[in-house]
């Protein structure tokens, strides 16, 4: 089930795979148990964060996978009311994860106090240049809110982590990041997406394969990193099985116009 994963290139060489697993509310066991059934079936990117409370978790079935680390990719997430307190925060994340480094860590969303945003940025820049991580970006930020980092210093984040899915298909979003050189990752891929839309089922008949199986692969098609979650060990096995068919364009706009 290894396979050479699709996976979109970050600053400083860092290759992220377009298919991640989702961590949120996977905690205790049942996190620890989804988290190796996802590296079992094929997964190489887990996403969690400090307020998911799982890091631990998520780090022992990562060392016990017995996959290199190298080979699996990491993200965790920094919450903005952390301000001030940035380096101890990810000190304990990687304390917690029984790591030496993240492979991306992200501003969770946008701090209460704007004026906190562009300090939070350049404690997660220097994170990076310490090799805590290898490469840092936001999540549910704006593209004013990305643009006031830029501006601030040069620094674009690699990644920006928003809610996204066919329904939320937003064209000038999309190439305001490109355009920018910012990796969009969708999260939330299910929850803003009506699986039973007859352009979804019509295509997944088409390929043999389930609505839910062609919304991540509409996903990584448009280079969009997506990372769906699951407790259950089929869902997570048939999440990860996206790779024997891809979509054609006129396919893929059927599904960009959902977001209508």
């Amino acid at each position: 089930m290894d396979h050479d994963q699709p996976t979109v290139l970050l600053p400083g060489d860092v290759r992220m795979p377009l298919l991640g697993f989702g961590t949120w509310q996977a905690t205790g066991q049942a996190g620890y148990d989804a988290v190796l059934a996802a590296l079992d079936a094929g997964y190489r990117h887990i996403d969690t964060a400090t307020m998911y409370g799982n890091e631990e978790e998520v780090g022992r079935a990562v060392k016990e996978s017995g996959l290199r680390r190298e080979d699996v990719f990491v993200t965790t997430k920094l919450p903005p009311e952390r301000v001030g307190r940035e380096r101890e925060t990810i000190e304990a994340s990687l304390r917690a994860l029984g790591l030496e480094y993240v492979d991306l860590w992200l501003i969770h969303w946008p701090p209460s106090a704007p004026s906190d945003s562009i300090p939070m940025w350049r404690e997660l820049l220097a994170a990076r240049d310490e090799n805590l991580t290898r490469a840092v970006g936001v999540s549910n930020y704006s593209t004013a809110q990305m643009d006031e980092l830029i501006q601030a210093t040069e620094e674009n984040p690699a990644v920006n982590q928003i809610r996204w899915g066919p329904s939320l298909y937003d064209r000038q979003r999309h190439a305001e990041h490109r355009d920018r050189g910012i990796v969009l990752e969708g999260y939330s891929p299910f929850k803003t997406t009506d699986l039973s839309d007859p352009v979804l089922v019509r295509i997944a008949a088409a390929h043999d394969v389930s609505p839910a199986q062609v919304v991540l692969r509409w996903h990584i098609d448009h280079e969009i990193v997506v990372i769906p979650k699951s407790v259950t060990p089929d869902r997570i096995r048939a999440n990860a099985d996206v790779w024997d068919f891809s979509l054609t364009a006129e396919e893929m706009r059927d599904i960009d116009a959902l977001g209508g």
